[in-house]
């Protein structure tokens, strides 16, 4: 007997890099990001410049001569979330700290930062959009609404 699961009929939507920790690799990440959130459909700000953001962070503060950072972009029912994950634990990010993380806690509806496996450390944020259609989660082509739910 086939039993239907509702859970499992919501598209995941990824996209990994591995960029050296440089202002370069922060501005290819932002640019890559831009073209992945256009295929999807999905409004380019404010990911992008969220993007750019954790990006510009993870080279400028979160570099380890050697080392690169990681940018990861996936969309679960309806939220994007952009997590960038560099080498520096020892150096936790604050919104008091600068900026460009005031920028985040501004464009993102969550933020935060995990420690992962040492030296590792994950900044992360997530935007709501509305529910994907279902068109959309069975794979056919069509557009989300432009822009995150306030």
């Amino acid at each position: 007997m086939k039993q239907n699961f509702p859970e499992l009929r919501t598209s995941v939507r990824h996209f990994s890099l591995q960029l050296s920790a440089t202002p370069r690799g922060a501005r290819l990440a932002r640019l890559l990001a831009a073209e992945q959130l256009r295929t999807w459909g999905l409004p380019l700000d404010p990911g992008r410049q969220i993007v750019a953001e954790l990006s510009v962070n993870a080279a400028t503060h979160g570099r380890t001569p050697g080392r690169d950072f990681r940018l990861l972009l996936y969309v679960v029912a309806g939220t994007l979330r952009v997590e960038v994950t560099d080498t520096r634990a020892d150096r936790l990010p604050t919104a008091r700290l600068g900026l460009g993380l005031l920028l985040v806690d501004a464009l993102a509806d969550r933020w935060g930062v995990t420690r992962g496996l040492p030296p590792r450390k994950t900044v992360w944020a997530e935007i709501d959009f509305s529910p994907e259609p279902e068109s959309l989660s069975s794979g056919s082509t069509g557009t989300l609404p432009q822009g995150p739910q306030g």
